[in-house]
Order: structure tokens, then C-alpha cells, then sequence
């Protein structure tokens, strides 16, 4: 059970108002808030430790550089990756997903397959479209059926010798969609490919196991799950960052340089070109700890209180069409009212001190098959309670009365 108003004391900003309401804070899907203890780590860190790392004999680079890695450990146990040098620092998400579909083009040749779903962020559509006007193979696409769902039986006769890599979210962002990543990755690696997993709206609300998922890559942002923006995690199997090329060339990266010939870094240096954030990547292992310290199981039993809530309470307004109705959701609603736009919506519930994400959420795939010009996403997470909800509701009542 969650304290939840001792959750949010952590949370300074949530104490405020917007256009002389209280704020409410439902845009967690595309950043969270901040604990203070991430945002006193923050100051801590270059009040005390500021030095760059791995490179220094002196104290300041020892002490950054061993907070540092520890700060990896941490991560390394949280979603339980068997090597630490399996855990690369990224700037998030879209980092990750680049790196491996730049280095993937050493495995696929023309007329192979990367396979993506209906259900993905453009993050997860173009750097692999981009990868196969590189190389001239072909992207395939598993359909999603009405209720914003993959069809796997569909995904199951697309999957073929030509499928090199297979890439899914493992939940939507614009429709709180949870997918069967399981299945979908034991089925990808019998048919001998590869599989990366989108993780950026998972690692907030759900405890990861990259080992007993079985995954190739799994990738996540830090600012989404309480830890600094400009900050986020690719795991990747041992034997997969082997093969793969390094993405970006500098210090750091590299064992020897001559001008004949450079040799580079073990893992994971190999993908850690350059002064790295250093800040950024000790205080996600705070922000990590914070999460656990609050409890994950925790959190994801809160949360499903709260989407079961929220989706009843808004389901009761005539006139208002949910978006992605999936048998297993979290965190995420996603709504219009009928003849009216969602920005317009989004503007009248922001002067009620509510914020909501309005438009097509980077998902315009997911938009253009709902044929709507986008949502009204309503995201949660473990600070928010069931009486922001009721104020949702009436400011979505009041947008609802002056703009129909």
C-alpha cells in the first residue's frame, strides 16, 4: 500500500498552482516529475564530485568515475541484465533504438525484412525505414485491430527467413496498450531474428527482466521513470554488442589509435563515445532507487486503480469516445468528445490547471487508422490520485458545454 500523500510531499512541484488552480500533472507518459532527492542529487553531484571520468588519476575523477559505475550496477540489477557492460548510457530512448538500427545494416542485405507494429512511436518507425533505404530491405508492419491490440496471428505468418530484426514497444504511448512481448520475442528468435524492445513507457510502471524476457536489445529513457532528462539505458546481450559496430567515434571508445589502424574499447566503453552525462547517469541510478524504494509492484497496483477509475469516470460522459481499448492497459487514457478537436479541449482543461498531451502523440500511424487528427491523453502515474481524476472530469464536462 502507497502513502500517497507522502509520495507526493517528495514531488515539490506537484505543490503548486496553474492559472490559480492546483495543478494537476496527467502528461506523465511523456516526462514524470522529479523526487527532490533526484533533484538534490543534481546539486550534490557539482557541489562535491564534478570531474569528468574514467580519463582522471585525481580524486574528483575517481570519486565521479566510481559513482558512475556503481550507479550502472544499480541498473544493471534493476532489470536484471547479467553483465553490467551490458548496460549502456544513452540520452534515451531514441539514442538506443538509433545506435542498434545503425549498426544493424552489417546483418541486412536486400529484399531482408525489419519488422515494427501499428502501435509504435515514430522513434521505432524511422531510424528502421531509415536502415532499409540504407541497405534495401523491406519494412513490415503487424497489424493492430480496433482496439488498438497487436493481431498476432498476424505477426505470427509475417515472421519468415527474411525477418532479420523484429522492434515493439512494449507498451503504446498513445493508448496504454500492454503488448505480449513474451511471445512475441520467443516467436521472432524461432524464426531466427533479433529482437529490440521499446521499453521508455514500461520502465515507469512495470518491474523489466531482460533476462527472462530473453530480449536482444531493450531500451528505456530516464526522464520518463523520475531521473533527469538527457538521460537513458540500451541493454543489449553480450554476444549482440559484440557484433555490432560502434555508433559513434571519439575519446573514450577506443584501445589504441594510430593513424594506420584504431582498435577499440571493451564493453561498454565501445558505445560510450566522448564526456558522457555524467550527472544525468549517477542520478538515474538515485531516481532507480527511488522507484524501488516506493516498490514497482506498488506502483503498478496503483496505477491500475487509477486507469480502472479513470476510465469508468470518463466512459460516463456522453459524448466522449475512448481511444485503444485493450484488454491489458496501463497508465494511459487516451479520449475525444465527439465534433469537437482535441487541441481545443487540451486549451480550456490547461486553464483548469489540468495537464494533458493533445495531437497524435508521435504515433500518427496509430491516428491515421482511427481516422482522427489525434487525442486527448490523460497519463498517470503513482503521485496522482482518483480526486485529480474527478477534476479531469469536470474540466473535461466544462470544455465539453462551451465548446459543443
Amino acid at each position: 500500500m502507497l502513502d500517497i500523500q507522502a509520495i507526493r510531499a517528495d514531488f515539490p512541484i506537484l505543490d503548486q498552482t496553474v492559472n490559480g488552480k492546483p495543478l494537476v500533472y496527467f502528461d506523465n507518459a511523456a516526462t514524470s516529475q522529479k523526487p527532490k532527492v533526484v533533484i538534490d542529487a543534481i546539486s550534490e553531484y557539482y557541489n562535491t564530485i564534478n570531474a569528468n571520468i574514467h580519463r582522471g588519476v585525481h580524486t574528483l575523477s575517481q570519486l565521479a568515475t566510481d559513482a558512475y559505475e556503481v550507479s550502472r550496477q544499480k541498473i544493471q540489477k534493476h532489470i536484471n541484465a547479467k553483465h553490467s557492460f551490458e548496460v549502456l548510457f544513452t540520452s534515451g530512448t531514441t539514442h538506443g533504438i538509433n545506435l542498434v538500427a545503425s549498426g544493424f545494416g552489417k546483418f541486412v542485405k536486400p529484399g531482408d525484412e525489419i519488422m515494427v507494429s501499428a502501435l509504435e512511436h515514430h522513434s521505432n518507425i524511422v531510424p528502421w525505414q531509415m536502415l532499409c533505404e540504407r541497405t534495401g530491405a523491406n519494412l513490415t508492419v503487424i497489424p493492430m485491430n480496433d482496439k488498438g491490440e497487436l493481431i498476432i496471428e498476424e505477426f505470427e505468418k509475417l515472421l519468415s527467413e527474411k525477418t532479420k530484426l523484429v522492434s515493439v514497444n512494449h507498451i503504446s504511448n498513445a493508448l496504454g496498450t500492454i503488448n505480449p512481448i513474451k511471445h512475441i520475442i520467443d516467436k521472432a528468435h524461432a524464426a531466427g531474428a533479433a529482437v529490440f524492445i521499446d521499453g521508455a513507457q514500461a520502465a515507469p510502471h512495470l518491474t523489466i527482466d531482460v533476462q527472462a524476457l530473453d530480449c536482444d536489445f531493450y531500451a528505456f529513457s530516464g526522464h520518463k521513470m523520475c531521473g533527469p532528462t538527457g538521460t537513458g539505458i540500451l541493454y543489449g546481450k553480450e554476444e549482440w554488442l559484440n557484433k555490432l559496430p560502434p555508433y559513434q567515434g571519439g575519446g573514450e571508445m577506443i584501445k589504441e589509435v594510430t593513424f594506420a589502424k584504431t582498435t577499440y574499447a571493451d564493453l561498454p566503453h565501445k558505445f560510450e563515445a566522448g564526456t558522457p552525462h555524467i550527472e544525468g547517469g549517477i542520478v538515474l541510478g538515485t531516481a532507480v532507487d527511488y522507484l524501488n524504494n516506493v516498490g514497482l509492484a506498488n506502483i503498478e497496483a496503483y496505477e491500475h486503480e487509477l486507469l480502472e477509475y479513470g476510465t469508468q469516470k470518463l466512459s460516463e460522459i456522453d459524448g466522449l469516445t475512448l481511444v485503444g481499448t485493450a484488454a491489458k492497459k496501463t497508465s494511459v487514457i487516451s479520449f475525444n468528445l465527439n465534433g469537437i478537436h482535441p487541441y481545443d479541449v487540451g486549451a480550456i482543461v490547461d486553464k483548469m490547471g489540468i495537464a494533458v498531451r493533445t495531437g497524435h502523440h508521435c504515433t500518427q500511424p496509430i491516428m491515421d487508422a482511427f481516422c482522427i487528427p489525434g487525442t486527448i491523453r490523460a497519463s498517470f502515474a503513482f503521485y496522482n490520485t482518483k480526486e485529480e481524476i474527478d477534476a479531469l472530469v469536470t474540466a473535461v464536462l466544462k470544455a465539453q458545454r462551451m465548446l459543443g
